[in-house]
């Protein structure tokens, strides 16, 4: 289902679309790309099969069906360039969604990330009823992401020493987190 076509703030042309059971193998290469550039997320290096991609897919899309998560996939020119989640927690933790987001190395800075962070809220807020907090992870040398949360009123609220391992250095995980 798509849930935006037209252009970011700075004029890429895109479509925001939840996944779909075929996207498998784009999908794992959009994950296998990003982890080989140890990026700041949690893949640094290591390569997914497709069998572990399909099974991670078909998961997800389980939870979506349930209002249990939102994902959603950025295509650019039939292209994946950058995709975002909130998955709901369980138990005594179910009001609480963990948001993950990623863009492509060519396609940061070009208003990709706002706007995609923009929609997974607000889709959030329609579809996943429970959700009173949004929380996330980031490494304490990503300036430009921690500057992106703090715009849409993420709050950091706490820090892990050494909680990240990239490219054999040790880094601060903070923790920030927005009421819904």
């Amino acid at each position: 289902m798509v849930i935006f076509q037209g252009k970011t703030e700075k004029g890429l042309e895109v479509i925001i679309r939840y996944p779909k059971r075929e996207d498998a193998q784009i999908l794992r290469h959009y994950i296998n790309t990003l982890s080989k550039e140890r990026t700041y997320i949690l893949f640094q290096g290591e390569q997914l099969s497709l069998r572990e991609e399909k099974k991670y897919l078909n998961s997800v899309i389980k939870q979506i069906n349930k209002n249990e998560a939102i994902i959603l996939l950025v295509f650019h020119k039939d292209q994946l360039i950058a995709e975002t989640d909130i998955k709901m927690q369980l138990r005594s933790e179910n009001h609480v969604g963990a948001f993950g987001i990623s863009v492509a190395k060519d396609y940061r800075s070009q208003g990709v990330g706002k706007l995609l962070m923009d929609l997974v809220i607000k889709e959030a807020k329609i579809n996943l009823k429970k959700l009173k907090i949004i929380r996330l992870g980031v490494f304490a040398n990503n300036f430009i992401a921690q500057k992106m949360y703090q715009q849409f009123g993420f709050i950091k609220y706490g820090n892990l020493p050494k909680g990240f391992l990239r490219r054999g250095q040790y880094v601060d995980h903070v923790y920030m987190y927005k009421n819904i």
